[in-house]
C-alpha cells in the first residue's frame, strides 16, 4: 500500500501557518488571549473583591497594591475592570451562543430543504427583525428584571435573524451544486451532506458574523449599563463608564480603562475573525494541473487511437443473450433487468402550469450489458437518468410511468428509501468532474466517507479500499492523489476519481452521464477503456448517456436514440448504426465526420516564423 504523500500532513497545518504569518491576526489573537486570561484569572490578579469599598480612598491614585487606583466609592479599579470583564464578555458569549443555536440550524434547514418551513421561518425572521431591539430590551428589563444574563438571552434572540438570513442565502445557492448531487447519489443522508459539504461553505461568513454580533453584544450591553438601565450592583465595563462619566471633570482617567478594554476587545475580535476566515479559505498552492503536461503522471496508454469512428465492431462479444432484453416500446417491465423504465414522463412546474419535458420513455438495462442513450443536447437524456437516480432539479417530478431499479419501484419512493439504493445498488458517474468534487476536502476524504456510511467499515479499512480503487482506475500514484485536493489534479484524473467513487460500494448498475465531456481525445480513450474493463470485470449493467455516436459504437451493446424527450429508435447497436430507420438517427449519423477529407492541404507560412 502506498503511503500518503507527505504534503497531506503538511496541508493540515497550512491554515495554522497562514494565520500565524498574518501580523494583524497574530496580534489580535494575543490581545484576545490576554483579555480572556485576565478576566478568568481575576481572583489571582486582584485578590481584593470588586465590591469592597473604602470611602476614604475615593478618587485615590495608583499605588503598589492598587495599580489603577480607586473609583468614586473607594473600590479598586483593577478588580472592577477584571470582574466586570467576566460579566461583559460572558454576557456577549451567551448572546452569541443563543443567536447561533437559533439562526444557524434553522438557516441550514430552510436553505437546504426550502418549502413550507422556509416560508414560515422567513416570515418569523422578518417579524423579529422588524422589532426595535432597544425597546424590546427595555421592556424585557421591566418584565424580567435588570439581570445582565437575561438581557443577553433576549439580545441573542433578536440578533439570530442575521445568522438565519446569512446561512439561508448561502445554502440556497450551494444546494444545487453538482458535488452536493454527487454526495446524494453516493447514498449519504441529508444530515451528513449538510454537516460535511454544506456547513463548511458557510463557516467563513459565520465566523465574521460571530465577531460582529459579539462586538454588538458588548457595545449594546455597555450602552445599556452606561445609560443606567442595567444591573447597578453587578460590575461591568458599561457600569464603570457610567460612573466615570458622572465624575469626568474630577477624575477623567476613570474613563480610560473601561473604554480601552471595550475598544481593544471589539477591534481584536473583528481582526481575529477576519484572519481566521482568510486562513481557512486561502489555498494558494499551485495545482498540479497547471504544470506542463509532460510533468503530469500518466496512466496506461489507450488501447486504441480510434475510439470515435461510428462503425460498430461486428466481432464484439455480446454481454447479454441476443434478444433477451425487451425492445423499447413494450408496455410490461422486464422483471429480470437491473433497470426497467416504462412510460416515463418528467414534468416541471412553470408559471403556465406543468410542462412535460420527457414523454413516455421505455428503457431496459440488463446485467452485464452497456446500453447507450444518445441524442443531441436538450433531448432529455440527463432528465431520464436523474429520474432513475431521484435527483431531479427543483420543480421537476416524475408525472407518470414506472422505474424499477434492481426490482424496486422508485417512482413515489420516499427519499430515505431512495437513498438506500444509491451507492450499493446504483452508482453514478457524472459529467464535469471538477464540479462534482467538493473543493473543501481531499480526494481521499470524499472516497472514504460514502464507504464508511454505506458499508459500515472502519476508517482504516475505507482508506485501504480507497487506495485500491485508485489503483483500479489506473491512477499512477494513489497515495499522492488520495492526499490531494480537487484543484491539484487534472481533469482526466478527476474523472477517474469519480469512477472510483461510483464503484466504491460495489453497485450492480452504473449510470454514466457523458463521462468524457471536456476531456482531450487521448484521455477520453483512456476513460472509455477503463469503463469497458470495469464493466467486464464486475459484470455491471451500464446506462451510458452520451451525444457521441463514436462512444456508442465503441462501447454499447444496445442503443436508444432520443429526440425532444422521446425515444425515436432503439435496438442493437450494430443494426441501428448500419441500418437506421428513423430520419433523425440518419441525420445524427450524417453529422459525424468519418473519412471526410480536410478542406484544403496544409501549406507552410511564407516568410520567417514569428
Amino acid at each position: 500500500m502506498s503511503a500518503p504523500h507527505p504534503a497531506g500532513g503538511a496541508r493540515r497545518g497550512g491554515a495554522r501557518r497562514r494565520f500565524l504569518r498574518n501580523p494583524l491576526g497574530l496580534a489580535s489573537a494575543i490581545v484576545l488571549a490576554a483579555v480572556a486570561a485576565a478576566v478568568l484569572l481575576a481572583p489571582v490578579l486582584s485578590p481584593q473583591s470588586p465590591d469592597v469599598s473604602h470611602l476614604k480612598d475615593a478618587f485615590a491614585g495608583p499605588s503598589g497594591a492598587h495599580p489603577l487606583g480607586f473609583d468614586t466609592a473607594g473600590r479598586d479599579v483593577l478588580a472592577r475592570l477584571l470582574y466586570g470583564g467576566r460579566n461583559t464578555l460572558g454576557g456577549a458569549l451567551l448572546a452569541v451562543l443563543v443567536a447561533l443555536a437559533l439562526g444557524v440550524p434553522s438557516g441550514l434547514l430552510a436553505g437546504y430543504r426550502g418549502g413550507r418551513f422556509d416560508a414560515a421561518a422567513d416570515w418569523t425572521v422578518t417579524l423579529v427583525m422588524a422589532l426595535p431591539a432597544m425597546v424590546v430590551l427595555l421592556a424585557s428589563r421591566a418584565i424580567l428584571g435588570p439581570k445582565v444574563w437575561v438581557l443577553m438571552v433576549v439580545l441573542g434572540v433578536l440578533v439570530s435573524p442575521g445568522f438565519f438570513r446569512l446561512v439561508r442565502g448561502i445554502v440556497s445557492g450551494v444546494r444545487n451544486e453538482l458535488y452536493v448531487d454527487a454526495a446524494k447519489v453516493s447514498g449519504l443522508s441529508d444530515t451528513r451532506i449538510v454537516a460535511r459539504h454544506v456547513l463548511i461553505v458557510v463557516r467563513a461568513p459565520i465566523i465574521i458574523q460571530v465577531a460582529l454580533v459579539a462586538g454588538l453584544a458588548i457595545a449594546l450591553q455597555a450602552g445599556l449599563e452606561f445609560l443606567g438601565i442595567g444591573s447597578g450592583d453587578t460590575p461591568t465595563w458599561g457600569a464603570m463608564l457610567n460612573e466615570a462619566f458622572k465624575n469626568v471633570q474630577r477624575a477623567p482617567s476613570l474613563m480610560l480603562w473601561p473604554g480601552l478594554a471595550l475598544g481593544l476587545t471589539n477591534a481584536a475580535l473583528v481582526l481575529f475573525a477576519a484572519a481566521v476566515r482568510d486562513a481557512l479559505d486561502d489555498r494558494t498552492a499551485k495545482p498540479r494541473s497547471a504544470r506542463p503536461r509532460s510533468a503530469r503522471p500518466r496512466s496506461a496508454r489507450p488501447r486504441s487511437a480510434r475510439p470515435r469512428s461510428v462503425r460498430p465492431r461486428s466481432a464484439r462479444r455480446r454481454r447479454g443473450a441476443p434478444g433477451a432484453a425487451p425492445a423499447a416500446g413494450t408496455s410490461r417491465p422486464d422483471a429480470g433487468a437491473l433497470l426497467s423504465v416504462r412510460d416515463l414522463a418528467v414534468s416541471y412546474l412553470t408559471a403556465a402550469g406543468a410542462t412535460e419535458v420527457v414523454h413516455g420513455v421505455d428503457l431496459d438495462v440488463r446485467e452485464g450489458e452497456i446500453v447507450g442513450l444518445v441524442g443531441e443536447s436538450g433531448s432529455g437524456k440527463t432528465q431520464t437518468a436523474f429520474s432513475v437516480l431521484g435527483i431531479l432539479p427543483e420543480g421537476g417530478h416524475v408525472s407518470r410511468g414506472s422505474v424499477l431499479v434492481g426490482g424496486t419501484e422508485v417512482v413515489g419512493l420516499p427519499e430515505r428509501a431512495h437513498r438506500a439504493l444509491r451507492g450499493d445498488v446504483v452508482g453514478y458517474v457524472p459529467q464535469e468532474p471538477m464540479s462534482n468534487l467538493d473543493p473543501s476536502f481531499t480526494i481521499g476524504a470524499q472516497l472514504v466517507e460514502p464507504m464508511r456510511h454505506k458499508l459500515g467499515i472502519s476508517r482504516a479499512e475505507a482508506r485501504r479500499r480507497a487506495l485500491d480503487l485508485l489503483r483500479t482506475v489506473e491512477i499512477a500514484d494513489p497515495g499522492r492523489t488520495f492526499a490531494s485536493y480537487p484543484h491539484e489534479i487534472s481533469g482526466g484524473m478527476a474523472q477517474r476519481v469519480l469512477i472510483a467513487g461510483a464503484i466504491s460500494c460495489d453497485p450492480r448498475l452504473l449510470i454514466a452521464d457523458e463521462p468524457t465531456t471536456a476531456l482531450d481525445v487521448m484521455v477520453q480513450a483512456e476513460v472509455l477503456g477503463l469503463l469497458r474493463r470495469l464493466q467486464k470485470e464486475r459484470g455491471l449493467g451500464v446506462l451510458l448517456v452520451t451525444h457521441n455516436l463514436g462512444v456508442v459504437a465503441d462501447l454499447c451493446d444496445r442503443v436508444a436514440v432520443m429526440r425532444e424527450g422521446r425515444i425515436v429508435e432503439a435496438g442493437e447497436t450494430e443494426r441501428v448504426l448500419r441500418d437506421p430507420e428513423d430520419p433523425y438517427t440518419r441525420r445524427l449519423l450524417g453529422a459525424v465526420l468519418d473519412h471526410v477529407p480536410a478542406r484544403a492541404p496544409w501549406r507552410p507560412a511564407k516568410g520567417p516564423t514569428p
